[in-house]
């Protein structure tokens, strides 16, 4: 298995972000999302689970629903829970949770920095009970494509070589394929695309290093970028992604993610790759009193 992020960087980044004071707006709309979308089904889930929700957000939006006995939250380190909150401790890429003893598992962006997505996809679908639901909200291909762009055309420009600086985010195809892989009944994948503005690409940046979404590749250049090189990447963001009033564009693009621990009740799946409604649909379909 390829060692694409560094774990321990992952939580140094996140935690340090928290105790900044994090830029949360993103995972705010996250929760709003998958609540709502969780809102559609007619049952109740009796254990519901969290994994690496970073402030607890989407935990808490899940949790007013009514839709939840009991919310759990999984964190890689306790500084993550709030004053008096339990939590169990793990790494990003366990789940510690017995085979068939969840009911709904979430997971608000965070399976795009595993390393074994496959391996993590397997142990959410075990810990799933019968029936058990699994939403998730995975950053995918687009997010962060402008400057991913200027960085390396601004690097390329001034030293003649580029290191990534912007980590590769998956294509809801393969988020498809990895909840059939992973033994999930009624996968459905849909994306949502999200345009936020910045007078220029600093604050950008500070957003992402307060988001702990700061570059974790193991293959990343340990030399930071120069001054010039990011005042030639904030010219190149100007000239090609701004709009008439000079502020710059960045893109967020989420997948929204939805399966469902197989059980005999279930009607039989689609064709692999004939999904092609929303989730908050599919959810409408397979929900049950």
């Amino acid at each position: 298995m390829e060692t694409l992020f560094d774990q321990a960087l992952i939580d140094t980044n996140r935690l340090r972000a928290l105790g900044a004071g994090p830029a949360d707006f993103l995972l705010d709309i996250v929760a709003q999302e998958l609540a709502e979308r969780l809102g559609v089904i007619e049952r109740r889930f009796e254990r519901a689970v969290e994994l690496h929700g970073h402030t607890g957000a989407v935990a808490r939006a899940i949790a007013q629903t009514g839709k939840v006995d009991a919310m759990e939250r999984v964190e890689s380190d306790r500084r993550f829970a709030a004053p008096g909150e339990a939590l169990t401790v793990s790494p990003l890429e366990t789940v510690p949770l017995e085979p068939q003893s969840a009911n709904l598992i979430v997971s608000p962006l965070a399976l795009h920095l595993t390393n074994d997505t496959p391996g993590v996809f397997v142990q959410i679908r075990r810990a799933l009970k019968p029936d058990g639901l699994f939403i998730a909200a995975i950053p995918g291909s687009g997010t962060l494509q402008e400057l991913r762009e200027v960085l390396l055309a601004a690097e390329s420009e001034l030293t003649g070589g580029a290191s990534p600086r912007v980590i590769p985010f998956p294509d809801v195809r393969d988020i498809g394929a990895l909840l059939q892989r992973g033994g999930f009944a009624l996968p459905v994948t849909d994306t949502e695309s999200y345009t936020v503005r910045y007078d220029s690409i600093f604050p950008l940046m500070k957003d992402l290093r307060a988001m702990g979404m700061a570059n974790p590749l193991t293959g990343r250049s340990r030399r930071p970028l120069t001054r010039g090189i990011l005042l030639r990447a904030a010219e190149l963001y100007a000239e090609r992604f701004s709009d008439p009033d000079g502020r710059i564009r960045a893109t967020f693009s989420v997948i929204y993610v939805s399966g469902w621990a197989p059980h005999e009740s279930q009607q039989k799946p689609l064709k692999p790759g004939s999904a092609t409604m929303r989730l908050a649909d599919a959810l409408k379909q397979t929900g049950r009193g």
